[in-house]
């Protein structure tokens, strides 16, 4: 199966996606921002990201533009409650514009992540 990083500032959302997806039997790694995650993705062999938008230290529409310098092929599950950081923007629509392939709003429900997450491996 795939190997699925998932990014997170709040452990118990990596915990519930974590669980989402490896029973499916994937293989799960987890980053609590998006300084960790650009870390973990350079190190590992990494098929997709499942990723908030709202994180301290880099969120996940600097990481997702970080990456896709490197690797503009990465896959991206984009996930955010938020509306933005002055609350005007719609993080989850940028997301998609820089090629992140599902966009979900919290809250989610788990047939919403396996279905974006079968499609993007399929």
């Amino acid at each position: 199966m795939a190997n699925i990083l998932i990014v997170d500032d709040e452990a118990p959302i990596r915990t519930l996606l974590g669980k989402i997806v490896n029973k499916d039997g994937h293989e799960v790694m987890e980053a609590e921002d998006g300084v960790h995650a650009c870390e973990t993705y350079r190190d590992a062999e990494i098929d997709l990201i499942i990723t908030d938008l709202v994180m301290p230290r880099k969120n996940g529409i600097e990481m997702i533009m970080e990456l896709k310098k490197d690797r503009p092929g990465i896959k991206v599950i984009a996930i955010s409650g938020g509306s933005g950081f002055s609350g005007q923007i719609d993080l989850l629509s940028v997301a998609r514009l820089l090629g992140a392939k599902h966009i979900i709003k919290k809250p989610f429900t788990v047939d919403e992540i396996r279905a974006a997450v079968n499609d993007i491996l399929a």
